[in-house]
């Protein structure tokens, strides 16, 4: 297993663009009503991967500084948003995004921060952040007990993966956004997601895990056959459902 977080998608590309979940519209709306953005406002899209909320943001007009480790991934960013003249990829870390100081009006973090340095990250977003400035950490929150399916689903994963109890984004708890955000204050608000897949759907969806066992290998086999066991079991019209809670956390840092 790749110890290096910012190395851990690398043959996981492919899958990660086709089959990683988008994010609602009412998340925009909601970052657009709460730190009342302008078109004049420049954001930062740190840990920003394949650019799946980068481009919510292109399309909305605004700039963007997308801060990705990752090559792989952040070719693949540019692939699709390298012609939109607002979109500036950087190669950076959460720990040493490049930014300048003060230069930027929000920060979001769309299912990355549990990757990052806590303590580095802190610090490095309190100097790039201009002195009004927001902080909004987001992720897709599957929903282990939706239904059937998504339980048998966690079940595997907790089994047969890698180090998926190890990595997973809901360790990290209320202590933690109280240390990290100004004076421990923020706001939380959910918003459901869901998305639908056939079978080679969710087979795409669990390999662009990075807890997952790779494709091509013994353990990847196995957990291939798992699933197709639980999408034969559970599925309804050939399809299977991945419900999730879209989490924001939004403060001043």
């Amino acid at each position: 297993m790749i110890s290096d977080p910012t190395k851990r998608f690398s043959d996981r590309v492919d899958n990660y663009v086709k089959y990683r979940p988008g994010y609602p519209n009412e998340v925009i709306a909601y970052l657009q009503s709460e730190c009342k953005l302008t078109s004049a406002l420049v954001i930062a899209d740190i840990g920003s991967g394949t650019g799946i909320f980068t481009k919510l943001l292109l399309d909305e007009g605004y700039k963007v500084y997308a801060v990705e480790p990752n090559e792989d991934m952040q070719q693949a960013a540019e692939q699709q948003l390298g012609a939109n003249k607002n979109f500036n990829p950087i190669n950076g870390s959460a720990e040493a995004t490049t930014l300048l100081a003060n230069s930027i009006d929000l920060i979001v973090c769309a299912q990355a921060f549990h990757w990052f340095n806590n303590e580095k990250t802190q610090a490095e977003f309190r100097r790039i952040l201009k002195e009004d400035g927001h902080a909004a950490l987001i992720w897709n929150n599957r929903l282990a007990d939706a239904d059937e399916f998504s339980i048998a689903y966690e079940s595997i994963l907790k089994q047969d993966s890698i180090d998926y109890n190890k990595v997973n984004h809901r360790n990290i708890s209320d202590f933690d956004f109280k240390a990290f955000f100004k004076d421990g204050i923020y706001k939380a608000v959910k918003f459901p997601n869901v998305q639908v897949f056939d079978e080679a759907g969710l087979l795409g969806r669990a390999f662009s895990s990075s807890y997952v066992p790779p494709e091509g290998t013994a353990d990847g086999e196995k957990f291939k056959e798992l699933l197709k066991d639980i999408f034969a079991r559970y599925s309804d019209g050939g399809k299977v459902s991945f419900h999730y809670q879209t989490e924001i956390y939004l403060g001043k840092v």
